[in-house]
């Protein structure tokens, strides 16, 4: 069976976080790089093509662990094709900025993922 969906891979983990300035720090010093966003809502760092997020509201909107987000090039069709096929939408598609989307679904086991589509 071919699914519909089209992606450009894993390239993006978001880990919730309790303490954003120690996570930064943490984070800096295992990737050796310094964040390419530095906000109160969000830290990110790009490293080798791979986007690794810190985010400290992360454990407040339902996140147990760290997130994967595949990169899609429609997070419509995506959304629908996997839901159809048995994924669970975990609350809504959000734009987190610029028009970038994400989405976390979980599949039938209740192992999570994300969906990314860039504007």
């Amino acid at each position: 069976m071919t699914a519909g969906v089209t992606t450009a891979g894993m390239q993006t983990v978001i880990y919730p976080v309790t303490d954003l300035a120690s996570a930064r720090e943490l984070y800096s010093a295992l990737l050796g790089a310094a964040p390419i966003m530095d906000e109160p809502y969000y830290v990110g760092f790009r490293v080798a093509g791979q986007d690794v997020g810190l985010d400290p509201n992360g454990h407040k909107r339902g996140m147990t662990g760290p997130v994967g987000y595949w990169h899609v090039q429609s997070m419509e069709q995506t959304v629908a094709e996997l839901t159809a096929r048995g994924a669970t939408l975990q609350g809504s598609v959000t734009d987190v900025g610029g028009g970038k989307l994400i989405a976390t679904l979980a599949d039938r086991d209740g192992n999570t993922f994300g969906v990314l589509q860039q504007p």
